[in-house]
């Protein structure tokens, strides 16, 4: 995926984005679909006949899809939110093609949309992407729209313990994109492009927007490098 010149803080998940996504992303996210099916193994546990289960974030609608074939209970709605009107087209477009009836998709923005009593909510690295200053409103609405019981699911990139540390996993993943045949130039070129548009939190921040919205039972299900999935159930 190639990047004009000058796009320094610009990125955006539409444009030509959308087509390029499923391919892009694996290579540029370690174990994007790996992580896709640890939560699928997980929905087991929070999804029941006639839940309500919300993608925030759903880019290409491509989890929803999996979760829908996935599920074997009666009755159980998947709605999908994203922000990005390219990428929400696209997204309808596989819905209809994948022929699944039980998602709806939403171009909203998770910070304007109420969220309704639901037993599932996922976001999968998509909270990095909301200013910092909106991000504890939607972790306090998430954690009240949940049903007793009910289950968060967050994976999102994520900055060192300190200095040292933030070194040594952005170093690696350099390492991961130039394995993956992405150019240094590439990687320079995205890294400016998302400059104030990517805003990942360390594990303590991300801890601590979780813990003030109310959830206490957190665990964390996934790592890799700067990568990290948590299951934070109310």
């Amino acid at each position: 995926m190639k990047l004009k010149k000058n796009t320094r803080g610009k990125w955006s998940f539409g444009g030509r984005i959308p087509k390029e996504f499923d391919t892009h992303i694996k290579k540029s996210v370690p174990f994007y679909y790996e992580g896709h099916q640890i939560i699928l193994g997980l929905s087991d546990y929070f999804l029941s006949k006639k839940s309500l289960c919300y993608d925030l974030g759903c880019s290409s609608s491509s989890l929803l899809i999996q979760l829908s074939k996935f599920t074997n209970k009666e009755n159980i709605q998947f709605i999908g939110l994203e922000i990005d009107k390219d990428m929400y087209n696209f997204a309808k477009k596989s819905l209809k093609i994948s022929n699944v009836k039980n998602i709806k998709l939403y171009n909203k923005d998770i910070s304007k949309y109420n969220l309704l009593k639901s037993n599932l909510i996922i976001s999968y690295y998509t909270m990095q992407f909301i200013h910092p200053s909106s991000r504890q409103k939607i972790y306090d609405k998430i954690y009240k729209s949940l049903n007793w019981g009910g289950a968060f699911i967050i994976f999102e990139k994520i900055r060192g313990n300190d200095a040292r540390f933030d070194n040594i996993l952005n170093s690696l993943y350099w390492d991961f994109k130039e394995k993956n045949q992405f150019t240094s130039n590439e990687i320079i070129q995205k890294s400016q492009s998302l400059r104030g548009v990517l805003e990942p939190f360390s594990d303590k921040g991300n801890l601590g927007y979780l813990k003030r919205s109310g959830f206490s039972d957190i665990q964390t299900v996934f790592q890799y490098l700067c990568f990290k999935g948590y299951l934070c159930i109310k």
